[in-house]
């Protein structure tokens, strides 16, 4: 005991609380695996303490508790020893299967999982609780890990522990079915077909903050999959109950809130106008004007992925104001991620019809994309979302003042598509021609140089005939030139 208080892992030391490492590190396992013998209860129990605290350092030591062959030792005295040692034995395996699906594999070989299955029906909540937190660090890595934790009959038994009073086991158990869920349709149907989902709905509203961004994870864990398992986490009438959470004063259960109703949203149009009917497109609003950073992003895709389903829900995102709310988080997000995803939401939003696009060109979005496109500071994603989103908008958009900034600034693959929509709105507008003219529209298209025969030339030659012959030559380079040449080879008349 006191050698084991002289490296700070006495039974006093907190579970995660960093160790001080010495240089023989085989060597303190070494110390360590007889101790996990001793007949003494307290100190196996310290001995488990040490080599959990030791092995949730770091995955080299990890690596040695496995390599020191005593994880079998540790797997073996789980099934018979008190509710002391029960605890630090699961630690040292969660703390050791964290660090890398390989090392979670490991514990899975030593025959961990029956064990620690076994773990979650103990009468002590302690114990439930450290089996639940291990068997989730070893699903949480891929499908298989996730499979080998659902043969072993965890699942039912983690249903039972959300059910339990403690909310440090909820918290725990509840995290664990969304690591088993979030990997495979098939998977988060294991855990919907235990019951989880009316559980989960009946604690959305629950005052614990972690508990509650656990709920949420695990419910857009399970949506995420399909239109099928969407529907039966919406059947459980999380909605208008989900929305509350929108205005939660913990960050992380508005994000958590705002990713679970993504993850509704984005399958299909009659989800997504439930969602609009329940009023959560615009509290996903509101709730993007109250954070910043990463808690924005998903209620900016969400946005984006109503808007993307037909024009109706695209206007209903314009109605409710999201246009404005996305142009601002395109000017004033530092991260060029998320500077991306509210681009590509604002395409989508733009893509539809005149009307679309021009809610988001009267916003002075449109010069923002631009810089953004042509900024060598942008990322590679952020350059290509605001190019397709310049696209969209510019494909559909009539107003024509909002235009014409490009026919200046723009690089020639985006100049081709402005002066395609001057092309088609110029011939029925007659207005709109006089305007072109005075403000020096008509000027700059005939500065453009095209390739004969191009696309971008078929453009000009249709805007060109807009006007009289004159009044295009007179706009032409070299024109004033010409004049000049006429007055110095003009003989007066005289009397």
């Amino acid at each position: 005991m006191r050698e084991l208080r002289l490296l700070g892992l006495g039974p006093d030391a907190g579970l995660d609380q960093s160790p001080w490492i010495p240089n023989g590190q085989t060597g303190v396992m070494a110390l360590l695996r007889p101790l996990l013998l001793d007949v003494v209860p307290t100190i196996q129990q310290t001995a488990a303490l040490a080599l959990g605290r030791l092995a949730n350092y770091n995955d080299d030591l990890a690596e040695a508790v496995v390599k020191g062959d005593i994880l079998p030792q540790l797997v073996y005295s789980l099934a018979e020893q008190n509710r002391f040692y029960k605890k630090a034995a699961a630690f040292v395996l969660r703390a050791v299967g964290k660090h890398s699906p390989q090392l979670a594999q490991a514990i899975v070989d030593c025959g961990a999982l029956d064990t620690l299955v076994i773990c979650l029906e103990d009468f002590d909540p302690g114990v439930k609780e450290a089996a639940a937190w291990a068997l989730g660090y070893i699903a949480r890595h891929n499908a298989e890990l996730s499979q080998a934790v659902v043969d072993a009959g965890a699942v039912p038994l983690l249903v039972l522990c959300i059910q339990e009073p403690e909310i440090a086991l909820k918290r725990i158990a509840v995290s664990a079915l969304s690591d088993i869920a979030k990997h495979s349709p098939e998977l988060a149907q294991t855990v919907v077909d235990a019951g989880v989902i009316a559980h989960l709905a009946q604690m959305i509203l629950n005052p614990d903050a972690k508990l509650k961004r656990q709920v949420l994870s695990a419910l857009s864990q399970i949506a995420k999959h399909s239109v099928d398992l969407a529907e039966m986490v919406v059947e459980a009438e999380i909605f208008p109950v989900v929305l509350t959470c929108l205005k939660d004063k913990d960050e992380y259960v508005k994000k958590n809130a705002s990713t679970l109703i993504r993850e509704i949203a984005k399958h299909t149009p009659e989800l997504s106008q439930l969602i609009v009917n329940a009023g959560g497109v615009a509290a996903v609003i509101d709730c993007i004007g109250s954070c910043k950073g990463n808690i924005r992003l998903p209620g900016i895709m969400l946005l984006g992925y109503v808007a993307a389903h037909s024009e109706n829900l695209a206007m209903a995102v314009i109605i409710s104001k999201g246009v404005p709310q996305l142009s601002l988080c395109l000017s004033e997000e530092p991260e060029d991620h998320i500077k991306a995803a509210a681009a590509w939401a604002l395409g989508h939003i733009g893509r539809h019809t005149p009307e679309h696009a021009r809610a988001v060109a009267v916003t002075n979005t449109l010069p923002v994309l631009l810089s953004l496109y042509m900024s060598t500071e942008s990322s590679e994603d952020l350059q290509v979302k605001s190019k397709k989103a310049i696209k969209n908008i510019l494909q559909k958009c009539t107003y024509l003042p909002a235009l014409e900034p490009f026919l200046y600034d723009a690089p020639p693959n985006i100049l081709k598509h402005v002066v395609g929509q001057f092309s088609k709105v110029l011939p029925h507008d007659s207005k709109a021609r006089r305007l072109f003219v005075t403000s020096g529209g008509l000027k700059k298209v005939q500065e453009i140089k095209a390739e004969p025969g191009s696309l971008l030339q078929e453009y000009i030659n249709s805007i060109n005939n807009c006007y009289p012959e004159e009044i295009v030559r007179y706009y032409s380079p070299g024109y004033s030139e010409t004049l000049l040449q006429r007055v110095d080879s003009y003989q007066p008349l005289t009397n």
